[in-house]
């Protein structure tokens, strides 16, 4: 059976996508929250398939070089990579940006990525995937932490794209439709969420991209 990791599979999008690879890939999900990933566990359990939860922190560089060790020991390779991590930092005028916030939204959502392409990128196979998902707000008014930080990060994944493009694996970037999700609850508390896609609605929208 083919190996899907997810990175930021304990909710939202991730747990949605975790779900829905785990009828065809042993699943590895990574997240901080080990009682979500327990509750991803329980869900993929009972509809047949298998999990191998990695309850680890994107942003510590050591810990991401451990998973891609123990996968290379456990399986040799990686066939998906599907990265979901995110950190939305709060809403704020660009000329009042909490250092703190800026320094987490960089960490996690920029130098986490480029440490991850770096220490999976031998696992990945010619034909393996690595995707990644956009999101157009950058440069709209208050998105400043979450904003450049994500634009940046999608630089990053493009230009490993183009690099790509010959030898593998295939890089790609997909722009899911607004869904209810708890990041875009933080961005617009008062939205009616009932007009929002659902992530388990978008994934089956995303997935025949995402496997081809």
């Amino acid at each position: 059976m083919p190996t899907a990791l997810v990175t930021g599979a304990s909710r939202g999008l991730g747990h949605a996508l975790a779900l829905a690879l785990a009828p065809t890939h042993h699943v590895v999900a990574v997240a901080r929250t080990v009682g979500a990933l327990e509750e991803l566990d329980d869900r993929i359990q009972a509809q047949g398939g298998q999990a191998t939860l990695a309850p680890m922190d994107i942003a510590v560089p050591d810990a991401m070089r451990q998973l891609a060790r123990s996968i290379h020991d456990r399986w040799g390779r990686l066939d998906l990579w599907v990265h979901t991590a995110i950190h939305a930092g709060p809403l704020a005028p660009a000329g009042h940006l909490a250092v703190k916030d800026l320094d987490k939204s960089i960490a996690i959502n920029l130098r986490a990525t480029a440490d991850l392409i770096g220490v999976l990128s031998p696992l990945l196979a010619p034909e393996s995937r690595a995707v990644f998902f956009d999101d157009p707000r950058g440069g709209q008014r208050f998105f400043g932490h979450y904003g450049a930080t994500k634009a940046a990060q999608i630089a990053l994944v493009r230009s490993w794209q183009a690099e790509s493009e010959r030898i593998g694996p295939r890089v790609l970037v997909l722009q899911p439709e607004p869904m209810a999700t708890g990041t875009r609850a933080r961005f617009f508390p008062g939205e009616d969420r009932s007009r929002l896609a659902t992530p388990t609605d978008e994934v089956q929208r995303l997935l025949p991209q995402i496997l081809g």
